[in-house]
């Protein structure tokens, strides 16, 4: 797109029909998926959520929030900082999500178990920290759910020693449809005539999507099967809080509470 149409309506129109290309496009991996972590909850099992950068915020669609599972855990870099050897300057660092050497950590400082499954959210899928952790879950058995731009990580070569992308190791791969290197929007040459780059990265507004779709299949899941549902509500209501802790009573330290 030009960068003549750098405004909102073009924003709009642009984020309105990336919401609707996912929804048309990805209805059957986003069920696949929702049933290997309607599987997981029913036997006990605790979906573990991992982004890093801005898919931070696709695991906090999941984890932690009204409307989300209870028995799902965000895992984060920073994590390493608060439960783990890693210091916050450390952790702090941008180009650490890099390090395939992390992920053995993160596992570490997080209590997992066999019926847990995995979720993975990265919009590149070829950094070491994200192609390591999915390395190692699917090597100890567990399934693997995985969110990427397609676009984007058939464009690039992995960081990762294996030289494997995220999705080349997932048992369902949801495209988050957006454009390789996310931001989509043009913008006109600086005044020196150097290039300005674009705007409107789509895939944080997708990935939440996905999110949402996701949860609530598996909610739909769970009701079919007869099983019990879950779910947060807003701590912010009365009787939020009463209802949370007793929901979470069950997973205890499985489901790192307040985690940043």
């Amino acid at each position: 797109m030009s960068h003549e149409t750098v405004n909102q309506h073009a924003a709009a129109t642009v984020l309105s029909d990336s919401v609707q290309k996912v929804i048309a496009t990805q209805q059957e991996p986003i069920a696949a998926a929702a049933r290997l972590l309607a599987d997981s909850v029913s036997r006990g099992g605790v979906v573990q959520v991992f982004g890093t950068g801005h898919s931070r915020s696709f695991a906090m669609e999941i984890a932690g929030r009204a409307g989300g599972l209870v028995p799902a855990n965000k895992i984060a870099i920073t994590d390493l900082a608060f439960f783990g050897p890693r210091s916050i300057a450390e952790v702090m660092d941008p180009h650490l999500e890099r390090n395939d050497t992390l992920a053995a950590q993160l596992l570490d400082v997080h209590e997992i178990r066999p019926d847990d499954v995995f979720v993975i959210c990265s919009n590149s899928g070829g950094n070491g920290s994200t192609v390591e952790l999915a390395r190692l879950v699917t090597e100890r058995g567990h399934r693997l759910v995985a969110v990427t731009s397609m676009d984007h990580t058939t464009k690039i070569t992995s960081r990762h020693p294996s030289g494997k992308r995220l999705f080349e190791f997932a048992d369902v791969v949801i495209d988050n449809c957006g454009a390789f290197g996310d931001a989509v929007l043009e913008l006109p040459d600086a005044p020196d005539g150097s290039p300005q780059g674009r705007v409107l990265a789509t895939s944080t507004v997708t990935c939440a999507v996905i999110a949402q779709l996701m949860v609530t299949e598996v909610c739909g899941l769970l009701i079919e099967a007869g099983q019990p549902v879950p779910v947060l509500i807003s701590a912010n209501i009365p009787g939020g809080d009463e209802h949370n802790d007793r929901l979470r009573a069950a997973y205890a330290d499985r489901v790192k509470q307040g985690a940043p």
